[in-house]
């Protein structure tokens, strides 16, 4: 039984990825650049540092575009963006009975405002945002902060995570790593797959 849960947030707890992708979208668009949301989405997916460099070099986009679309996406994501079905039943589940939620992620204090908005942030022992100046993941260095200021055995922890970078920050922390995706494909970097975040109740 892992008594320690850490989620990743975008991808994970939110369905953040196609409000994202489609704000960026509109403003591509109305500078004559034509992508599809798909596409967009992939790029996202990979992690947002990767997205904007991608797009500046096919695209140039410039530090103006890229300030537009950081302040609409806020807006749309505090708007639009909704947990997935289940995590607040899991959430729940998990602090009812008598374990903990953590939070790790490279977005600033909006997560916890929307946290707040879906009245969810009761659930969560801690959460660690970009506020807090920790490197980013793939580094273990923010697992390591919450093993040592919650007690935190190896064995009795996970990180749930969409992408590569969560799951190895996890294995490089030395605990146990699961991937939600909606492909079919492996990860060599996890220790569980989940499609349906329902199936967690039989790993946790």
């Amino acid at each position: 039984m892992y008594r320690h849960i850490i989620w990743d947030f975008d991808g994970t707890l939110f369905d953040t990825y196609p409000v994202m992708a489609g704000v960026f979208k509109e403003l591509l668009e109305s500078e004559g650049m034509i992508e599809s949301v798909e596409t967009i989405e992939k790029q996202w997916r990979i992690s947002a540092s990767h997205a904007l460099s991608y797009y500046q070099d096919k695209y140039k986009i410039d530090d103006a575009f890229i300030a537009d679309y950081k302040r609409k996406k806020l807006a749309a994501e505090m708007e639009q963006s909704k947990p997935f079905a289940e995590i607040e039943a899991l959430c729940k589940y998990i602090a009812s009975t008598g374990r903990k939620n953590y939070l790790l992620t490279h977005r600033g204090e909006s997560s916890i405002e929307l946290l707040r908005k879906y009245d969810l942030e009761r659930y969560f022992s801690q959460c660690i945002t970009s506020k807090e100046g920790f490197a980013r993941k793939p580094s273990p260095a923010a697992i390591h902060h919450l093993m040592s200021e919650h007690q935190i055995e190896k064995t009795e922890a996970i990180m749930i995570g969409d992408r590569d970078l969560d799951l190895i920050s996890g294995k490089n922390a030395g605990i146990s790593a699961c991937y939600f995706t909606n492909e079919s494909e492996g990860n060599e970097h996890c220790d569980y797959i989940i499609h349906d975040f329902k199936q967690l109740y039989s790993i946790i």
